[in-house]
């Protein structure tokens, strides 16, 4: 049975809003970051966190759009504010709010503190590469899903295991990207898989969205259990 809270977590701008899912009981357990997607901090999101939790992990999805007014989130059907909302981001305050983040779950005496990975969709996915990168010492597994614009200029930083998945038919993310950071996380031999699903679009893993496709979203979960699994639970 899972723990579930929503929390203000400190970092050097304020207090930032997440939702904490946890296992019962107080053994110290491995973390994952889950990063929200354009959309906002919302269901998906937080039974992402909650799934999560059921397999063994603390999840902590931070609300990154705090500092422009708590709670923001749109619908699925509201794309132009959604990208307004991400627009509204900057790299340096998301790092910054990310890592006040993984500061949080190193204080936890449910949390083991050398165990912390992170995931994300869409806006998240590239977040969760740009935080692999920026705080390498702090992430033990990426695991990004369909991040547009994923800073490829940045993979010689990455030190943790990456498992990136992507649809085919992803009219956000052209193909030849995708191409290019395979090549790069080769050139510099990073330990690294990345999936693309066949004929899969843009939200594929989100049940809540058009674009949802079971078969890819369960195979996808499957390799991400596997990967946390290997990378964090030992």
């Amino acid at each position: 049975m899972a723990l579930m809270d929503t929390i203000e977590v400190p970092t050097p701008a304020g207090s930032m809003p997440a939702f904490l899912a946890r296992p019962a009981g107080d053994r110290p357990a491995p973390a994952v970051l889950v990063i929200m997607e354009a959309f906002g901090l919302n269901a998906h999101i937080e039974d992402v966190a909650r799934r999560l939790a059921a397999e063994g992990y603390v999840a902590l999805a931070p609300d990154l759009y705090w500092r422009g007014g708590k709670g923001r989130a749109v619908g699925y059907d509201q794309l132009p504010e959604a990208i307004a909302l991400m627009q509204s981001l900057e790299d340096d305050g998301v790092v910054t709010d990310v890592g006040g983040a993984i500061a949080y779950l190193e204080r936890q005496p449910f949390v083991r503190a050398d165990r912390i990975g992170i995931t994300g969709f869409c806006m998240g996915g590239r977040v969760s590469f740009l935080v692999a990168c920026e705080l390498p010492d702090k992430i033990k597994a990426a695991a990004p899903f369909y991040g547009g614009g994923i800073p490829i200029e940045k993979t010689a930083r990455l030190k943790a295991p990456l498992l990136a998945f992507f649809g085919e038919d992803d009219p956000f993310i052209p193909r030849d990207t995708v191409e290019r950071l395979k090549a790069e996380l080769a050139r510099h031999r990073k330990q690294s898989e990345v999936i693309v699903y066949p004929k899969a679009p843009h939200g594929f893993f989100c049940n809540e969205r058009g674009s949802y496709r079971p078969d890819a979203a369960r195979d996808a979960w499957e390799r991400l259990r596997t990967f946390l699994a290997t990378h964090l639970q030992r």
